[in-house]
């Protein structure tokens, strides 16, 4: 009965809850038994915060008793992914740069989740920094699939995308700079949504990008993401890039037809820019047809390539991780691990000129967006899946992740909504996703159309079975079927040159990463367009408020 409760919904759950049937603490307990009972195949959780978790419920039970009830998270256990910064409590970003980090303050969604009566599980596991791939040379493992424990998460909010799926917590916050929501919800058939950029605040969750970092939830319903969209969303003044807009109510259009809509699929993102998988792409036919079936209309789109959207993203993200990182990696690269280490020290290739370049086009790019959401009220793409083993560990994380834009790349770079949703599963069990975005602040109306397939496919009632205590599936930690080119005598004397210009000393094994990545860095560089015109906008600007204040 106790792993019943461990799948309910949060929708279901909160029903019991506030009608008494279900006690807070009984439910708390409940999730912390499963955690002791099968994290230990998944190494989901960095830090299971069990005192805490079991004084707030007892707190939420007296509360409801006693009639102040405070909404449908009162008394819901939860998981954060370990970049979001708990007050004195470990928040490590999965590296050991932060290993003994106690911040002093909760990180807005914190805040806001506390508010709201949700109980904290404990930390996730993430990739280091929310960068890179499934490391084995970081102080902790790299999270399992509960549907296959030999096999990936998708990046990088491992911990929350395999804790929901696995009945581990009710839902968790995770961030998404380029696809880090979406991904694991995908290859773990959960529910991922990256909101509008700015609709949640970012305040105290360690940065990535400014450009293109996004918090959001992943949860078992397109429901419960609205329940819990509602309770993260609003103006943080402590992020630069929070919106001034209205909250609205994100569950009112949940249950709306579908009748009358228009859906445009960008078939040339996974079927010429980088070719899905037969499975994914028959799983993803099959959910078109369940959305026509709901009467829906539905034209193939084209846009940009999706490797136009993927420089730019990269340009930026790389850039302003390494300009965050680059202190630290002067006297300290050797704490880092090797994925992290073959992505970012290539930003030490691009220029300042480059990096300019990317946020003007990125200006141009959201431009262009105009006519499509004038014409059609989502846009589709596949998700991902089936997820690889994790005997492919380092080519997921490295050299994969050079030449394969994700697909979560293009809604990044523009801002927009997604939502990431399972479509089916392969032949061999493991969970295939799709990806549903709507236009800047429209995300009510995204999780409507959410929702409604969600409901006519019924893919989220499918839950892993997992042996409590049982050993994780093995992994051979050294396997690597990726070979290392050896660049040629230009490259290598350019990279040397940048790396001493960057301040660092590196040893032989990091800058052989960096050799391996400079000519899929340089190459993206080369990419971005120059031909904007000198009187353009750049996209990096900011206003003065009174008295000085940086809006």
């Amino acid at each position: 009965m106790s792993d019943e409760l461990c799948f309910l919904s949060v929708a279901a759950t909160a029903q019991r809850l506030r009608a008494r049937s279900l006690s807070p603490v009984e439910l708390t307990d409940a999730y912390l038994d499963r955690i002791a009972a099968i994290d230990g195949q998944l190494n989901a959780y960095l830090t299971v915060t069990a005192d805490l978790a079991r004084r707030q419920a007892r707190a939420a039970e007296d509360e409801i008793a006693n009639g102040a009830y405070r909404g449908p998270l009162h008394g819901i256990p939860f998981g954060l992914k370990d970049m979001i910064e708990t007050r004195g409590i470990r928040t490590t970003a999965h590296s050991k740069v932060l290993a003994h980090n106690l911040p002093e303050s909760d990180a807005s969604v914190v805040t806001r989740l506390y508010a709201a009566g949700a109980i904290l599980l404990g930390k996730q596991a993430l990739h280091e920094f929310a960068h890179g791939g499934p490391s084995f040379d970081l102080p902790w493992p790299p999270a399992r699939n509960p549907w296959n424990t030999a096999h990936y998460t998708g990046s990088s909010s491992t911990g929350s995308g395999a804790s929901v799926a696995a009945g581990t917590a009710a839902f968790s916050i995770g961030t998404d700079t380029g696809g880090s929501v979406r991904t694991p919800a995908w290859m773990c058939g959960t529910v991922g949504f990256k909101p509008t950029f700015g609709l949640v605040g970012r305040g105290g969750v360690i940065p990535f990008s400014s450009s293109c970092d996004h918090v959001g939830p992943l949860t078992r319903t397109v429901e419960d993401a609205a329940l819990v969209l509602q309770a993260i969303a609003g103006y943080d003044e402590r992020d630069t890039g929070s919106a001034r807009q209205a909250v609205p109510d994100f569950t009112a259009k949940l249950g709306s037809s579908l009748r009358g809509l228009r859906l445009g699929v960008l078939r040339h993102h996974f079927e010429e820019d980088t070719h899905a998988n037969a499975e994914l792409v028959q799983s993803l036919d099959a959910a078109l047809d369940v959305l026509r079936g709901l009467g829906a209309a539905i034209d193939v789109v084209r846009a940009r390539s999706l490797h136009e959207y993927y420089s730019v993203r990269v340009m930026l993200t790389e850039s302003e991780l390494f300009a965050r990182h680059q202190q630290h990696l002067r006297k300290h690269a050797a704490d880092y691990g090797h994925h992290f280490l073959g992505r970012t020290l290539a930003a030490t290739l691009f220029s300042s000129a480059d990096y300019i370049a990317a946020q003007r086009e990125r200006r141009r790019i959201i431009a262009e967006m105009r006519p499509l959401y004038g014409k059609y009220d989502a846009l589709i793409t596949t998700g991902a899946g089936p997820a690889p083993s994790l005997n492919h560990h380092r080519s997921i994380g490295a050299a994969q992740k050079w030449s394969t834009p994700s697909m979560g790349t293009m809604f990044s770079v523009t801002g927009a909504p997604a939502i990431a949703l399972p479509c089916g599963f392969s032949k061999s069990g493991l969970p295939l996703g799709m990806q549903i975005a709507g236009r800047p602040f429209e995300d009510a109306a995204l999780l409507a159309i959410g929702h409604a397939y969600e409901r006519a496919a019924g893919w989220h009632e499918r839950h892993p079975t997992l042996v409590p205590h049982a050993k994780a599936a093995s992994i051979d930690v050294g396997a690597d079927s990726a070979a290392i080119a050896e660049p040629d005598a230009a490259v290598r004397s350019f990279v040397e040159a940048a790396v001493r210009h960057a301040g660092l000393d590196l040893d032989p094994t990091s800058l052989s990463l960096l050799h391996e990545s400079a000519p899929h860095a340089i190459a993206m560089a080369k990419r971005l367009p120059r031909d904007i015109e000198w009187t353009d906008e750049q996209a990096a600007v900011f206003t003065l408020e009174h008295g000085g204040v940086i809006e």
